[in-house]
């Protein structure tokens, strides 16, 4: 158990600094936003199960050679633990107490958000299309407000009459992918990372990214009914005129937006080895703690 634990720790410490720092500044991400959100949630998940299971490893070492062994001895009382132990089992279960309460308030404070915003946009703008509505204001503003039963997307007068068909159609289908897509649930998922651990900068740096691939990604399935050209100007207009507008993001976001428009996607064989590594990310925290139990079992 305490190898699994030093092996957990440093796991953790990797998951928490060097690879997030390596993936960010990485390019390959640009070309398959999809894989790359696949693997940032990979490392999320990955994270937190080696911090807290590298906690409760040491703290429930002088207990057994195993997690659930250990466990039943903690439990059945087997031996007397050391203030250490103690200490590490007290402060996986508020770790973990911590991240579930924070995820838990980010989803209602995030509903309450946007109920309270739709029902502004109800207020102040005019029906478009079914499920769209119309805001009188010249600033290029497009965004939605994804709901678990109802959505609402939002387009401003100055960016209909600023855009081109083809390119309104652009802007109209980067909307829908966020809709249909429910993109909001993996960023309330990291924004409640963030809003557990706001002194931690790879948090702040894990949102942000995750944030400007889901733009790419939705970009991606704008492509498929118009062309490059039209939704790379819609981007650009969409992008540059909003500055200021509180929807509007970082303007360098809208440069990576539009430049990785021409780079060519990873191969199919280069997406399955990242995919498989998400995959044994998750399983590398899962193997340590319960792999002992279940050999033994087996035996």
């Amino acid at each position: 158990m305490l190898l699994a634990s030093g092996l957990l720790a440093a796991l953790a410490v990797a998951l928490a600094v060097p690879v997030p720092i390596a993936l960010a500044r990485a390019d390959w991400p640009r070309r398959s936003p999809v894989t790359a959100l696949i693997l940032w949630q990979s490392i999320a998940l990955a994270g937190g199960l080696s911090m807290i299971g590298a906690l409760l490893a040491y703290g429930l070492s002088p207990f057994g050679h195993d997690l659930v062994g250990a466990a039943r001895g903690f439990v059945g009382g087997r031996a007397a633990p050391e203030a250490w132990h103690v200490l590490a089992l007290c402060a996986a279960l508020l770790l973990t107490v911590h991240l579930l309460l924070n995820l838990a308030l980010t989803v209602v404070r995030s509903e309450q958000q946007r109920r309270r915003h739709a029902q502004l946009v109800t207020l102040l703008s005019s029906p478009l299309t079914s499920g769209s509505r119309l805001i009188d204001s010249p600033t290029p503003v497009a965004y939605c407000l994804p709901g678990p039963f109802r959505s609402i997307t939002v387009f401003s007068a100055g960016l209909v009459s600023l855009l081109t068909e083809q390119e309104l159609a652009a802007v109209i289908a980067h909307e829908q992918a966020h809709v249909v897509q429910r993109h909001d649930i993996v960023l309330i998922a990291f924004r409640a990372w963030h809003a557990a651990l706001p002194w931690f900068p790879i948090a702040y740096r894990a949102q942000r990214e995750v944030g400007l691939l889901i733009e790419m990604l939705a970009d991606d399935r704008a492509r498929r009914s118009v062309d490059v050209a039209a939704l790379a100007r819609a981007i650009a207009l969409v992008g540059t005129g909003s500055v200021g507008a509180p929807t509007a993001e970082p303007l360098d976001n809208v440069t990576e937006r539009v430049a990785r428009l021409e780079l060519p996607p990873l191969s199919t064989a280069q997406e399955a080895l990242v995919v498989a590594g998400a995959a044994g990310l998750l399983g590398i925290p899962t193997v340590l703690l319960f792999a002992p139990a279940l050999l033994g079992a087996l035996a």
